[in-house]
Order: C-alpha cells, then sequence, then structure tokens
C-alpha cells in the first residue's frame, strides 16, 4: 500500500443530540487521527449508531462543533462528509447485485466517455483493480457481487471507500457476520490502512478484536463518554468496566446442566435447495443447539422450511409430540419464532413503532373480536421492552431510529 499524503485531523467538542423522551449523546469529544485505529465500545443503545450519522452527516446534532482538519463545523452534510473523505462501511451490507464489482466499486462515479456519455469499462476496471489489489482480494473487477461471501463484500465495501479517497473509514460491526479466518483477514486490511495512514473507526462488541488491533478505545455509556483507553492500558476488565459502569467479575462460564425432553423433532427433511440431503435433529427443552456450517451449507434454508416460508419436499417436523402445521402464521401459533440474517430486509417494519413490531406476530390474540386491544399491546410491548433491555424511551418510536443492537 501506498501511504496518503493528507491524513485526517478529526475531532468533536461537546456533541449533544437529544430526542423527545431520550439523549441519545451528551457533552460527547473524541478526535481520531490518521493513522491509527480508535476502538469505539458501548452497550447497546449507547450512542454509537447516533454518532456515526452525525460523522455521516445524516443527523445534525443539537449542540457542539465538529472540525476537520482545522475546519469547524456545527454540522455536517452527507455531501460535505463524503468530500472531507469520511466513509462508512456498515453492518448491514447493500451492494448492488445486479453490477459488477467495478460498478459497485464506482457507483456514482461512473467514467464515461465519448459524446453520449457511455461508461468507460475498461478505464473503470482499470481504475478498480490498484485498489482491489491493495487490499489483497481474491475476486476481480468483472466479477459478478452477487456470488461474493460476506467477507468480500466488506472488502468491497472498503474498496468502494478508497476509491472515494476516504481517509477517515468507519467500520461498523464489520466482523458480526464473519467466520475466525475472515475475521483475521479483515484485521489484516484494517492494520494496512493504518500503515497507509488512513483513520480507522472500528465499532465491535467483540473486545479481542478492539485488544488486538486499536490503537485507542473511546467507550460511550448512556449518550456520554465514559472514558478512554491508550494502547497499553487497553483490557478486557477495564473496557467493560467502562461500558457499564461497574466491576464484572466473570463472564459468562458454562455450567453443569441437564436439558428435559425432547421440543422439536426433525427426521429427514428435505429443502428445495437440497433436494437430496436429509436433515434429521433433535432439540430439547432448556437446550441451546448451535447450527454451524459455511455460508451455503443450507442452514438459513432449513430455518425457513421449519417456519414456514419455504416448503419441505419431505421428512416430518414434530413440536411437543404434535406434527408442525404448515405455514407461517401457524408456526408462530405453534410457537416457533424465526430471527432472520436480515432484520431490516426480512424481520422488521422499519416505519412501524417499536410496539408495533413486537406485537404484530401476537395479533391473533390482541383482536379478540377483531379489533386490537391497545392495552394488552402496550403491555406486551412493555414487557418486552424490560425482558430484552430494549433502550426505547418512546414505544411508538420508529424502529428505524434504533440503534441497531435494540433493533435485534
Amino acid at each position: 500500500m501506498s501511504r496518503i499524503s493528507n491524513p485526517i485531523a478529526l475531532s468533536l467538542d461537546g456533541v449533544t443530540k437529544i430526542y423527545p423522551g431520550a439523549v441519545a449523546l451528551s457533552e460527547v469529544s473524541l478526535s481520531v487521527q490518521g493513522g491509527e485505529v480508535v476502538g469505539l465500545i458501548g452497550e447497546n443503545g449507547a450512542g454509537k449508531s447516533t454518532l456515526m450519522k452525525v460523522l455521516g452527516g445524516t443527523i445534525s446534532p443539537d449542540t457542539g462543533r465538529i472540525t476537520v482538519d482545522g475546519q469547524s463545523f456545527e454540522a455536517l452534510t452527507p455531501a460535505q462528509a463524503m468530500a472531507l473523505g469520511i466513509a462508512f462501511v456498515h453492518q448491514e451490507l447493500n451492494p448492488f447485485t445486479n453490477l459488477d464489482v467495478a460498478g459497485n466499486v464506482l457507483l456514482g462515479r461512473e467514467i464515461r466517455a465519448g459524446r453520449l456519455g457511455r461508461m468507460d469499462r475498461a478505464t473503470m476496471e482499470a481504475v478498480v483493480q490498484p485498489i482491489l489489489t491493495r487490499l489483497g482480494t481474491r475476486f476481480g473487477p468483472r466479477d459478478a457481487v452477487l456470488g461474493l461471501s460476506l467477507a468480500d463484500q466488506q472488502l468491497l465495501e472498503i474498496a468502494r471507500a478508497l476509491a472515494a479517497d476516504a481517509r477517515l473509514v468507519i467500520l461498523d460491526e464489520p466482523t458480526s457476520s464473519l467466520t475466525l479466518a475472515e475475521t483475521q483477514r479483515l484485521l489484516s486490511v484494517v492494520a494496512d490502512l493504518r500503515r497507509d495512514g488512513v483513520a480507522v473507526l472500528f465499532i465491535t462488541h467483540r473486545l479481542n478484536e478492539i485488544e488486538e488491533i486499536a490503537d485507542r478505545v473511546v467507550a460511550l455509556r448512556d449518550g456520554r463518554l465514559a472514558g478512554q483507553l491508550a494502547r497499553e492500558e487497553i483490557g478486557r476488565d477495564r473496557m467493560v468496566r467502562m461500558m457499564v459502569g461497574r466491576d464484572v467479575k466473570r463472564f459468562y462460564q458454562r455450567q453443569a446442566h441437564r436439558a428435559g425432553e425432547a421440543v422439536l423433532e426433525i427426521v429427514g427433511l428435505r429443502t428445495a435447495t437440497y433436494p437430496d440431503s436429509a436433515v434429521s435433529l433433535q432439540v430439547r427443552g432448556g437446550e441451546i443447539l448451535g447450527l454451524a456450517g459455511l455460508v451455503g451449507a443450507g442452514r438459513t434454508e432449513l430455518a425457513r422450511a421449519l417456519f414456514g416460508i419455504d416448503d419441505a419436499l419431505g421428512g416430518t417436523v414434530h413440536l411437543r409430540g404434535q406434527p408442525l402445521p404448515k405455514g407461517v402464521a401457524a408456526a408462530i401459533g405453534a410457537g416457533l419464532c424465526l430471527v432472520p440474517e436480515d432484520r431490516k430486509g426480512q424481520g422488521l417494519f422499519l416505519d412501524f413503532g417499536t410496539a408495533d413490531n413486537i406485537s404484530l406476530p401476537s395479533l391473533p390474540r390482541l383482536c379478540p373480536n377483531g379489533r386490537l386491544d391497545g392495552r394488552a399491546e402496550q403491555a406486551l410491548a412493555e414487557a418486552s421492552r424490560a425482558r430484552l433491555a430494549i433502550k426505547a424511551a418512546n414505544l411508538r418510536r420508529a424502529v428505524a431510529e434504533l440503534s441497531g443492537g435494540n433493533q435485534q
């Protein structure tokens, strides 16, 4: 990699953002310099997502200043953030699968030639290839995006950022869906970006990754700056203490536990994706069964078939000794729940309120006479919020406004 000539110097001073009934950020001050990796940590709802949106110009702070290379702003617009070299790699990847790699990397910055302004494919590929080489990708400019793994899609997003001359790359939970090998590959790319003079803001809940890659750590708690750690101070116990505000004596440890009777029994289940492979397994009460496999191994297809989204080609499924009825509504009624891999595209109505989303699967019992029982819906939503520690001051607030962790 070649070092950039104008590394960024960015700082936030006293940034505050208040929503009705909730303080998202309160007097937050921090700085990021070119050639360093700053780890940003915090529990769900701590303010990490709001901070990202302030830097990206999608929301304006109520008070405070943003300073980039000595130039001060009350707020940034998305165009200003892009022009200043601030780029994002979001947790939910959204590549344009109908375009190839070059088309995605140069989206919005296509190179055109001739009087008709047709895209100059040869020049675009020539521009993109050195960036891919710089990142050590296994795909080329002409490759289809549709077949790329999640790890490769992450690199594609980073390539897009570098093509836009990014000087600060903000990575939001970049390893949440990656294997251990893919994670190590991504961390290697982050280290290369640092050596190249690019600043990286690395947001993650995986503290071991922070220990491995970060030069500094900044912790948010309840919208406030909870503390910072220099490289030599970084340690798991200190980071947890900053995030939660108290000492945590030990993390979750495996304990002896005896599972109960079989609750779910699958025998010879075949899906349309793998018609020649039959799956048989059993899940017992009080048991957490991990379902592992590489991308494309059939995990998602099995879940969709169980939940009634896709028809199974064969096999039987019994829940508490009774045949599982077909269809999504029947599966929900029988007590099954599916948390899909794409929560925004498949799991949530983003424009609906938090209470609306919580209550949707329970509408049959919340509408005994064909009319929604508002009090029962509110009680259900309140109970779910308390049980899962969802940070939403107003349950009528659109789910799109919640942080990623609270959406999950």
